[in-house]
């Protein structure tokens, strides 16, 4: 096992506040599983999270898609860092404050420069589909292990 996976399935239970990402910090999922590529996150909609409708804003399911899907790009632990070419999201149910949601990562394929991957954001007992993103994300020439000394 990957060092990096073995972190993440020490987190499996836990919350986000010491994620690397500012954004996930801010989201604060709690880690349900961990596999390589495969990570799987309960969100609880706050107010903040929301529009004018009183549902969850369209951006921070993106966010909540796109964070996901770069935590699994993570843990395949590469020696690269990648960043997100496109993001697809496609929208099928609103969720309101104090629903819990299941964000699911895939890693699709993984070539030597581009890596795709899909989450499906679902309603906590996974019967209802929030929303659907799919990725390509690009190899850099920033060093995983490079960036982790800059962080520590």
């Amino acid at each position: 096992m990957n060092e990096i996976l073995a972190f993440f399935k020490s987190m499996v239970g836990r919350d986000s506040k010491t994620s690397i990402s500012p954004l996930m910090q801010w989201m604060n999922p709690t880690l349900l599983h961990a596999e390589e590529g495969q990570l799987e996150y309960r969100h609880v909609v706050r107010p903040e999270m929301t529009n004018p409708m009183n549902i969850l804003h369209g951006g921070i399911t993106a966010a909540i898609i796109d964070d996901a899907i770069g935590a699994a790009v993570y843990s395949l632990d590469n020696s690269y860092m990648y960043t997100t070419v496109n993001l697809t999201v496609d929208y099928f149910a609103p969720a309101k404050v104090g629903d819990e949601l299941i964000a699911a990562t895939q890693i699709i394929k993984k070539g030597s420069q581009i890596i795709n991957a899909s989450c499906t954001v679902w309603n906590e007992n996974k019967t209802r589909m929030i929303a659907k993103g799919q990725s390509n994300l690009i190899r850099t020439n920033i060093g995983l292990k490079e960036e982790n000394k800059t962080k520590q």
